[in-house]
């Protein structure tokens, strides 16, 4: 296996190490997509986190621009961590995690931009000064919508005395000036949770997290309810990516009312089989809900490079396998109605029976 080859449809920067994907957002003619950067080394945690950016109209071919966030203030020192985008009145707004350099205090800034590339830092940071007393340390990644009027910003947080994670609600009517409303959603059992996105679609609402239990293996979970008196009540609820190598998703609503979900496919366990980071962003998968069940398929631009099989994939009585080099293969069981995939390299996507569930493999 070629760890060195450089992907086709899988975005990740020239150089440098990338991971959670950030901002999501149609802007200016493009899809924009920010992501987790450490530009100057292949391995994380030798520079504080930017953020990097990229855009691309048809999510085939890419364009690398430059860095939109630098951890260059006191309040961000420790790094400009995830956070998510939104457009008001033509001009691009970011909303981030800061961390504090010395107490690793984590805290919510904005920066914004009229050419979705060149941002300025808010004056005013950081616009949320710390957790309240129903989150916990981990305090981060905010996620932005626009509902009747008002917007809103979910925390992704834990709660250390209740044991939960959480995701915690704040309203603005300017994105400056935010108000705590409280708990919207939380876990039994868990350390906190990651990575929340959150938005109006349709006559639904759609919620995502990354969801840490304090015993077993973090999950991705999708949702779709009712958002009513501040607090979002789910009614299809499915873990569609299982993985291996999938974390830190991200939707967005697109200008097609299309909702998005764009992944990291993390290179943690290949450290040392290249000489650069083999990190990368997933394809664009639409999520949507079929027969009552939520589905993750690649979108209408990317299905013409789906297949129905591949070297790497051996098909089994009651499933398949995906052998992987150095790793354990991945074991699928269960009953295959439509099986199909994308390869890109070393990356290998399968959707199963029309993206009912979703299995993410660096080969």
């Amino acid at each position: 296996m070629d760890y060195s080859e450089k992907l086709k449809y899988h975005y990740r920067p020239n150089k440098g190490w990338v991971n959670d994907p950030n901002g999501h957002v149609w802007f200016g003619g493009y899809y924009h997509v920010f992501y987790q950067h450490c530009p100057d080394f292949e391995i994380p945690w030798q520079q504080p986190m930017h953020w990097g950016h990229a855009r691309t109209k048809d999510f085939l071919s890419w364009e690398e621009l430059p860095i939109a966030l630098f951890p260059d203030e006191e309040y961000d020192g420790n790094g400009c961590w995830s956070g998510t985008a939104i457009e008001k009145d033509g001009v691009l707004y970011l909303l981030y995690a800061s961390v504090r350099s010395a107490e690793k205090i984590q805290t919510v800034s904005v920066a914004y931009s009229t050419d979705g590339i060149n941002f300025r830092k808010y004056e005013g940071n950081p616009v949320i000064k710390g957790y309240p007393s129903d989150g916990g340390p981990d305090f981060r990644d905010p996620a932005i919508a626009f509902i009747d009027g008002k917007y809103y910003c979910v925390m992704a947080t834990g709660n250390p005395d209740t044991k939960t994670g959480r995701l915690l609600l704040y309203s603005s009517e300017d994105l400056f000036e935010w108000k705590y409303v409280g708990i919207m959603s939380e876990w039994e059992g868990c350390m906190y949770t990651e990575c929340p996105s959150f938005m109006a679609t349709g006559d639904s609402f759609l919620l995502a997290a990354s969801v840490c239990p304090l015993k077993s293996k973090h999950y991705f979970s999708l949702m779709f309810g009712r958002f009513e008196n501040e607090k979002f009540i789910p009614e299809h609820i499915a873990e569609v990516d299982k993985g291996p190598d999938q974390y830190a998703g991200q939707v967005f609503r697109d200008d097609r009312g299309r909702n998005i979900l764009i992944s990291w496919i993390p290179g943690w366990k290949y450290k040392g089989f290249a000489p650069t980071d083999v990190g990368c962003m997933s394809v664009p998968r639409e999520i949507r809900i079929v027969d009552g069940k939520i589905t993750a398929y690649p979108i209408e631009e990317l299905q013409h490079l789906l297949t129905d099989s591949d070297p790497a994939l051996v098909r089994t009585e009651n499933g398949f396998v995906i052998e992987r080099q150095g790793r354990e293969p991945v074991v699928y069981e269960g009953e295959i109605d439509d099986l199909k995939m994308i390869r890109d390299g070393y990356v290998l996507e399968v959707f199963v029976n029309g993206g009912e569930e979703v299995f993410t493999a660096l080969l």
